[in-house]
């Protein structure tokens, strides 16, 4: 072990002033035992919850208004059209390239 390990784990805690290895904290503790957990709900119960716990989440949501609705999804429309075009057009275009130069 060269001096840089040393330090290391001298900081780290693991190695005492004179090198030797410090025992682990985790090895001398007893391991947790959980407590018995207590009887679940049925599914439905459970179930029911969750719908309603849903719909309380879903009355937290700003919902966008039907002009917003509208005018984002002419833009989203608009552009695919567009993009749709420029697309064929390219396409055409390259197309009758290649049929030219291959005459």
């Amino acid at each position: 072990m060269n001096r840089e390990q040393r330090r290391l784990l001298q900081r780290q805690g693991q190695l005492n002033e004179q090198g030797e290895q410090v025992p682990s904290r985790t090895s001398a503790r007893q391991p947790t035992r959980r407590a018995p957990e207590a009887k679940r709900a049925s599914l439905v119960s459970r179930f029911v919850t969750y719908l309603k716990e849903v719909k309380i989440e879903l009355g937290k949501v700003l919902w966008p208004k039907r002009s917003d609705v509208v005018r984002y999804s002419s833009v989203v429309l608009t552009t695919l059209v567009l993009l749709s075009l420029l697309i064929f057009a390219l396409n055409l275009v390259f197309g009758k390239g290649v049929s030219f130069l291959f005459k």
